[in-house]
């Protein structure tokens, strides 16, 4: 059992754990060991977690942070976004801990808009965090949930108050680095209140050539008429296990852009809930993969309309080359009484290699009947046909080859209402298509 080192650890250290944590953690941390402990790790006799690798990976003898031992590193001595024009009030997250030191931005956020630490929003605010905290994993009986709420004991606290529009973008760079094999357990909370308006771009990055594990669980609160862009970005290391749970609620005439960018990993498991609670609300869910080697990339997906007249649309889009895995299983419920709700759910592949491999789940739930929703998965080889024809243009197979696969990425792309990042993103996708590093050439830590 995995779960048994986890279990005693926590009994022999549950007083230091709450001691250097967050209070606001420390409310419902006992109970969630106590679900964690009736439940266990995830399995793949789970229909949830058929194609989830990150459980094999367990067992490896991963070292906890729990005394908050400060790590000896500067962040902004190895990274240096040089993403053009972009220019975000930037922040750092080391293993699981809120960066506080030198190198995070030193502009001051409009009046209001907080971003900080769960450690210094649970003694700053505790009232706000109180009213969001938990409220979306109360229900939940999940075990990595269980887990996180568990061990986790620091985060990031994202606010911004009604009607302040950030024009600005956030961005948040998640840096592991250990000499040992280590286990970060992270727990964020996102709130935009409402009328609010905000970007977050989150940069995922490893230093050291050891076994990481990184659970991190974010619940975002979307209100009514607020507008939020969350973009992701992971570019690791194959010895990296990554678990990203974002649990989100809209409300009313909200809007919500979420996407997933994929460029280097080990293995990855996206889980991502989102409930559109308010007449009106909208959201695009999405992202794009490119991987080879023995990569495992999974997206697993919830999307659910509680009320009538909302609109989701969902496109997850999967490059895999060598022995890469990928796994996509989405899952749109409309609930009885969501009438005049509009849903589409798509899935596209392209498989390079008779080895690679990937598994797609696409599904409905639907129980009104006044509805337009629609679904569909293909995976496939590039067209043979259109390689042929650029060919006898003159274009090279390996030039032809990439500009297809480019072209093939350009709809998620798209998605990216940040125009630097977008093209920064064009960029560094086609480096990773033509088998380059794909990173900027600033970081020195990817």
């Amino acid at each position: 059992m995995n779960e048994q080192p986890y279990i005693d650890l926590y009994k022999q250290t549950v007083e230091s754990i709450k001691k250097h944590s967050a209070a606001c953690l420390n409310t419902r941390r006992d109970e969630a060991f106590e679900r964690f402990t009736a439940v266990g790790f995830p399995t793949n006799n789970e229909e949830n977690y058929l194609y989830c690798h990150l459980m094999e990976h367990l067992g490896i003898d991963y070292g906890l942070n729990i005394n908050r031992v400060t790590i000896p590193v500067d962040p902004s001595n190895v990274f240096k976004c040089d993403v053009p024009g972009i220019q975000a009030y930037l922040y750092f997250i080391l293993n699981d801990q809120f960066y506080t030191g030198s190198g995070a931005t030193s502009k001051p956020l409009p009046d209001g808009v907080v971003m900080c630490s769960m450690v210094e929003a649970s003694e700053r605010y505790p009232e706000l965090v109180a009213t969001y905290l938990g409220k979306q994993t109360t229900h939940k009986k999940d075990g990595f949930t269980a887990f996180n709420e568990a061990f986790a004991q620091d985060g990031f606290f994202f606010y911004v108050p009604k009607n302040v529009v950030l024009e600005t973008p956030i961005q948040l760079i998640n840096i592991l680095r250990s000499d040992v094999d280590l286990m970060a357990n992270g727990r964020n909370l996102i709130i935009l209140e409402s009328g609010a308006q905000a970007k977050l771009l989150v940069c995922d990055h490893t230093m050291d050539d050891v076994n990481f594990f990184a659970n991190r669980l974010t619940e975002i609160f979307i209100g009514e008429n607020a507008h939020f862009d969350y973009y992701a970005l992971e570019n690791t290391h194959q010895k990296t296990n990554s678990l990203s749970q974002l649990v989100v609620e809209q409300q009313a005439n909200s809007r919500l852009i979420t996407n997933i960018i994929g460029l280097n990993n080990g293995r990855t498991r996206n889980q991502i809930e989102i409930d559109l609670n308010g007449e009106g609300a909208e959201t695009w869910l999405g992202g794009m993969l490119v991987s080879d080697h023995h990569q495992q990339t999974e997206n697993f997906t919830v999307i659910r309309h509680n009320v009538p007249r909302c609109n989701s649309n969902e496109l997850f889009k999967y490059i895999l080359n060598g022995a890469a895995e990928g796994a996509f299983s989405g899952r749109i419920v409309v609930q009885k009484g969501a009438q005049k709700t509009e849903a589409y759910q798509t899935n596209r592949n392209i498989c390079l290699t008779k080895e690679a491999r990937m598994f797609a789940k696409p599904q409905l739930e639907i129980y009104a009947d006044d509805v337009k929703c629609g679904h569909g998965a293909t995976t496939g080889q590039l067209d043979e046909a259109a390689l042929f024809y650029m060919q006898t243009r003159g274009i090279g197979y390996e030039e032809a080859r990439m500009l297809l696969l480019l072209a093939f990425t350009s709809d998620v792309l798209e998605h990216v209402e940040i125009d630097a990042l977008r093209d920064r993103l064009h960029f560094l996708v086609e480096k990773r298509l033509r088998g380059e590093e794909s990173k900027c050439k600033g970081c020195v830590i990817c």
